[in-house]
């Protein structure tokens, strides 16, 4: 009894009597202490360490949602890096931020070389035809792989040391390599058997995608997507997969065509897979800065690849081969195909009538391709599935930005207002670089240089102009003279030098000239035609040599050629122009989307009356036509003194071209159409 008392006094512990312990009364002894000292930090700590860890075991789950989440997050992270990032734009592209620097010093090297070559040609103008008579040539590159301009040089001679070659070899490779920057994208390789000198005076000039970049402050680098997602188009494509067959990569319209069409899928949500059959041309690394996935494989991986999409778009005649070798594969394939030809010659309908009756449908892009194309298969009794589609060109957002013509791309800051005062800063500028005064009258022709395409025919054409564009009087002066039309240049020259002294001021010839030289309503603009597209992987290199050699024999009018590379950048050159000439043999144009960009730029446009042309270019009102063929070249060159003589109507032909444009060819005309042929294709799969 007398222990539960004491247990029970003031300064007892309760606890340790509940623990049937014994502790110390004292608890400042040193006994305990040394007891208990360790006790609580210990309990507490195996208490905190066991908590958390029971904490992770019964939360077991949540701790690899947690994990799972930052997997995913790093995943995320690293392929958002790797495709967005500047080494992976110079991994698709070819170039980058240093490059490009390093392009804007050369080029602007090379308009000094553009300019010094153009001041020592115009100084030897006066003895260049004395000069081809005496055997001399004066040597100007054409065009030179992977440079903008070249300038003449004289032939190196035959006895120059190996080592020497060998050094200046490496020198202009490390040249073309310095000065190919932003511009690898936009221009084609040139072909290796085309000449790269010759004996006339011809300026490459272009391509103007750095002064387009300056002046416009803007590039199509910089597009995010141009699909009107409230549009039936957008609605049509969202979430559905896409083959389609390119067969040559070339700056042509069928392959630029097929490009922006891919473009504008994926911008509206659809999945897009390329098949190339031909990596001829210059659009690979295009196609790779638009992401448009290209199948490495164009056999067996292209045919699967094609038999998992809704709809598989053929873009060309020459697709017929892959065409026939996946409908062999897979019969049920033909279903998915629609093919939209755009040639309109009688070997590509050979090459392809085996296959036309087995595809779901044929797409044309004028009504007399359409007509000739079903007129051929009556000749061969070839019956197609089902009604062939129309579906025209169109000109694309990029351009239409750049001429004024509202798009997707315009913004407050990029208004329509806005862009029309820039391109007049670029037509100034760009014309600047080609030494072109306000009196010359540019005539531009941008298209492969084949036979098809009538480049000769223009120059003969241009060359009566240059070479007989002459005053009444100094025609009355030749007569007096006794010099004959049929004469050779130099003996008239000297005649005429000889006779001049023998004439008077107060001779009434010359009175006449002076009163219509100070007139200046009178007087006639000068005429110089700009082709290309040189170096382009679609030239016929005997017919490049054919102009050339056109041009050696008439000096004149080669002082008033200029030639440019193949290129995308293509609005500086529309912008500078004041008329397009289209010249088109045999069957024509199958449509001509050159014309309308051109139209759209508010150009003139001279143009064959067959095919696809004389359907876009109204006579006498939004452009001249002309027939096909050598008799033609007198109706041209008439056209072409016609709208050097009227400004005003080379101006109001402009604008009723820019209106149709607006009226029939603008993208959203284009993909409306498109809109029918996929419901169509998915109708009846």
């Amino acid at each position: 009894m007398e222990e539960i008392d004491n247990r029970l006094r003031p300064g007892s512990s309760f606890k340790s009597t509940l623990s049937g312990r014994s502790t110390p009364r004292n608890s400042n002894s040193p006994t305990f202490r040394r007891l208990n000292s360790s006790r609580t930090p210990r309990r507490e700590g195996r208490s905190s360490i066991g908590g958390g860890a029971h904490w992770f075991r019964s939360n077991r789950l949540l701790m690899w949602l947690l994990l799972i989440t930052l997997w995913a997050y790093l995943g995320f992270f690293v392929q958002s890096r790797w495709a967005h990032s500047d080494k992976k734009e110079e991994e698709f592209s070819g170039f980058g931020n240093r490059p490009k620097e390093t392009n804007v010093d050369a080029e602007q090297i090379h308009r000094r070389d553009l300019i010094a070559t153009h001041n020592s040609i115009s100084t030897d103008n006066e003895t260049a035809r004395y000069k081809m008579e005496i055997g001399e040539t004066r040597n100007v590159a054409l065009a030179k792989k992977g440079n903008d301009v070249s300038s003449p040089r004289k032939t190196s001679s035959k006895k120059r040391s190996k080592r020497s070659k060998r050094a200046s070899k490496g020198k202009a490779h490390g040249n073309q390599k310095s000065a190919l920057g932003v511009e690898k994208t936009d221009k084609e390789e040139q072909e290796p058997e085309i000449p790269n000198t010759n004996g006339t005076y011809g300026l490459l000039v272009g391509p103007f995608g750095s002064i387009e970049d300056r002046i416009l402050e803007w590039s199509p680098e910089k597009r995010s997507g141009t699909c009107n997602r409230k549009g039936d188009f957008a609605r049509l494509v969202w979430s559905r997969r896409f083959i389609l067959i390119f067969h040559e990569l070339s700056m042509t319209g069928a392959p630029l065509s097929m490009m922006e069409l891919a473009t504008e899928l994926l911008s509206c949500g659809a999945t897009v897979s390329a098949v190339v059959l031909s990596k001829k041309g210059g659009l690979m690394s295009e196609l790779a800065r638009r992401r448009i996935k290209v199948l490495e494989d164009k056999a067996d991986l292209s045919f699967k690849t094609a038999m998992k999409a809704d709809i598989v778009i053929a873009g060309s005649a020459v697709c017929a081969s892959w065409i026939e070798q996946y409908i062999e594969r897979f019969p049920g394939g033909a279903s998915q195909v629609a093919w939209w030809i755009m040639e309109n010659r009688r070997e590509y309908f050979d090459r392809s009538k085996d296959v036309l009756n087995r595809v779901k449908m044929l797409i044309f892009l004028s009504e007399s391709q359409s007509k000739q194309w079903q007129k051929w298969c009556e000749e061969e009794n070839i019956k197609l599935r089902s009604r062939p589609e129309l579906i025209p060109l169109s000109v694309n957002d990029e351009l239409a930005f750049v001429a004024g013509i509202p798009s997707t791309l315009n913004t407050p800051t990029f208004s329509t207002e806005k862009m029309v005062e820039k391109r007049q800063l670029l037509r100034h500028s760009v014309r600047k670089e080609m030494n072109l005064t306000d009196n010359d009258m540019l005539v531009i022709s941008l298209s492969s240089i084949n036979p098809g395409k009538g480049q000769l025919l223009l120059l003969e054409s241009a060359s009566s102009v240059v070479e007989h564009a002459q005053l009444p009087e100094d025609i009355e002066l030749n007569k007096s003279l006794n010099v004959k039309e049929g004469q050779s240049t130099v003996p008239r020259r000297r005649r005429i030098r000889k006779l001049l002294p023998l004439l008077k001021d107060g001779n009434p010839l010359n009175r006449k000239k002076q009163v219509l030289s100070n007139n200046k309503g009178t007087m006639e603009q000068s005429l110089k035609v700009l082709i290309g597209s040189v170096g382009s992987k679609s030239n016929k290199v005997d017919y490049v040599k054919g102009l050339l050699s056109f041009l050696e024999q008439h000096p004149n009018a080669s002082k008033s050629v200029l030639w440019t590379p193949s290129t995308t950048r293509v609005a500086s050159l529309y912008s500078a122009a004041d008329a397009y000439v289209i010249n088109s043999q045999g069957l024509g144009e199958t449509f001509g989307r050159v014309t309308i960009e051109a139209m759209a730029f508010g150009l003139p446009v001279v143009g064959t009356d067959a095919g696809g042309t004389k359907e876009i270019v109204e006579h006498n009102v939004t452009g001249l036509v002309h027939p096909i063929g050598r008799p033609g070249n007198l109706i041209l060159a008439q056209n072409l003194r016609f709208l050097l003589k009227n400004r005003s109507v080379r101006k109001q032909m402009g604008m009723e071209g820019r209106k149709k444009v607006e009226k029939m060819y603008l993208k959203e005309h284009m993909y409306k159409k498109f809109v029918e042929v996929i419901v169509r294709c998915m109708r009846s799969k």
